[in-house]
């Protein structure tokens, strides 16, 4: 608002000394009207300034509350970035360690393999020594059967005999068991066979079986372990075995 500037005229004192009743006019309606105006300027001045100082302050209350809240955001952020920066600190360091193990783990595997390489090596020299160990006792086995079969094919002939005449077949069954068969016992049936199994495995001789039964057979087997004289068993048994048919009759 632009308030209009009064014009005092100036005053004439020898020309109202010359009136007959010299009066002065003061104007006070147009001071007391430019008096009004200034108060009226002074305090529309006053108001905008109050309103521009409320408003600035208000500016600030809200900006200084935007920036408290801010940084208490950032604050907030920047303790759950410490938090995780602390987390991933440890997450780090369990997987260094978890590293050290496994490189410690591996470095001890490959020590193994190395000891499981040279161990393979070192059998497979043992394995190839073996293979010409078991090749010449092949050899010598197949010469020894060769030997024992010509020796078989010349004595067979006689064993054959010795059967016959002793009326008594023995051979091996099965592992460390002698079969040992007897004829001509029962008079009424002289090819009826009497056997007897010889278990020869352990210290003590053990028979599994006797065809037939044989009441006596415990006490011969009792003479057999303390005599170790085998002949005379199958001596005694097929005296058994004759005492046996004789006394069925």
């Amino acid at each position: 608002m632009t308030s209009k500037v009064l014009r005092v005229p100036k005053l004439d004192l020898s020309a109202v000394l010359a009136q007959q009743n010299p009066q002065i006019d003061l104007r006070l309606d147009a001071y007391e009207a430019s008096t009004r105006n200034f108060l009226t300027a002074v305090s529309n001045y006053t108001q905008r300034a109050v309103a521009e100082i409320t408003h600035r302050k208000n500016a600030y209350a809200a900006e200084k509350k935007r920036l408290a809240e801010k940084t208490q955001q950032i604050e907030a952020e920047t303790n759950q970035c410490k938090v995780k920066e602390i987390e991933l600190i440890a997450v780090l360091d369990r997987e260094q360690e978890e590293k050290k193990e496994a490189e410690a783990s591996v470095a001890a595997f490959r020590r193994q393999l190395g000891s499981i390489k040279d161990k393979c090596a070192s059998l497979d020299v043992e394995i190839e020594q073996n293979r010409i160990v078991a090749a010449n006792l092949m050899r010598e086995r197949r010469r020894e059967q060769s030997i024992l079969a010509e020796h078989a094919s010349r004595t067979y002939p006689e064993l054959t005999a010795c059967e016959a005449v002793l009326k008594c077949a023995i051979e091996g069954i099965d592992k460390d068991k002698i079969l040992i068969r007897f004829t001509h016992i029962d008079s009424a049936d002289l090819n009826r066979e009497f056997s007897i199994v010889i278990d020869v495995s352990a210290r003590l001789y053990r028979v599994p079986t006797t065809t037939p039964f044989l009441p006596t057979l415990p006490i011969l087997l009792d003479e057999l372990n303390e005599s170790r004289d085998v002949y005379a068993f199958i001596r005694q048994v097929r005296q058994a075995f004759c005492d046996l048919v004789e006394h069925g009759r």
